[in-house]
């Protein structure tokens, strides 16, 4: 296994702390608020890291390849899902996050179905950055409400935009 897909899984294991200090938490500002901001920061980090990694030593693997998208989409529904508990972050914007995600992975298999592989565009990696800033900064500043609208709609707004740009540049693969 290679050092790049070690630090996606350290990612992946750093969720059910993210989440149980989450819920110690309450959704109050306080160390444990603080603690889940730091984890959530340190795997928001590896992220990059891991990419960094894989690349530059040229450690890209399709374990990797599944891996790493699917350890940023558990981090930030983690986090998305806590606020919705909370009522901080709407469901009807959780449920525009999870379909597009579904839409574009379902897209992505039937590509690889057809020997194609969707890379990760641009605005994709603009819409996971965006999202795990946004999230920090909910966390950082909990109880702020026109922090947490302006956070949601950047999200919704980068979601929505990225996974229009996936479909149409790879609308082919759903006629052919």
């Amino acid at each position: 296994m290679t050092l790049a897909s070690k630090i996606t899984l350290a990612r992946v294991a750093m969720i059910p702390a993210y989440m149980a200090t989450m819920y110690l938490s309450q959704g109050e500002a306080g160390l444990w608020m603080y603690l889940s901001l730091a984890i959530f920061i340190l795997a928001s980090l590896t992220d990059f890291l891991d990419g960094y990694i894989a690349r530059h030593y040229n450690q890209t693997t399709d374990f990797g390849k599944f891996l790493d998208p699917l350890a940023d989409k558990l981090l930030t529904v983690a986090a998305m899902a806590m606020f919705c508990e909370w009522g901080i972050f709407p469901a009807w914007a959780l449920m525009v996050i999870l379909t597009r995600e579904f839409a574009v992975s379902g897209l992505r298999m039937i590509a690889s179905q057809k020997g194609s592989v969707i890379a990760a565009g641009w605005s994709g990696k603009v819409k996971t950055a965006s999202t795990m800033v946004g999230l920090c900064a909910m966390m950082a500043f909990p109880g702020i409400s026109v922090l947490n609208w302006v956070v949601i709609i950047m999200i919704v707004a980068t979601t929505l935009y990225s996974g229009v740009e996936y479909f149409i540049q790879n609308w082919k693969c759903l006629w052919d």
